[in-house]
């Protein structure tokens, strides 16, 4: 029963900071800096995101073997090929190196 608790005040919590950005949005003037900043910080924590999910799995170096295949995934992703043919090379190529020993 407490895990159905933490999860329906999670989803209230997550629906009320989505709301709050919505409905302040016109109250709180930003300067001209920060909304030029701001998209840039968004991208820069979804890259901090992509790197620690590359590199680490429990607070510990990862292996070579995910971050060989991300490496991969980012070239076919630069060279423009389909978003499925992406996730499948790299997963390929992670899936590949660890097949012989890679960790």
């Amino acid at each position: 029963m407490s895990l159905v608790v933490a999860i329906a005040a999670l989803a209230v919590g997550t629906y009320t900071m989505r709301l709050a950005g919505v409905l302040l949005r016109e109250r709180l003037d930003l300067s001209e800096r920060v909304t030029r900043i701001l998209p840039m910080a968004a991208a820069a924590l979804l890259a901090a995101l992509a790197a620690t999910a590359t590199f680490t799995e429990d607070q510990a170096f990862a292996g070579w073997a995910r971050p060989a295949g991300v490496a991969f995934g980012a070239l076919l992703a630069w060279r423009r090929a389909p978003f499925v043919a992406v996730v499948v090379g790299a997963a390929a190529v992670a899936a590949g190196l660890r097949l012989l020993g890679v960790p």
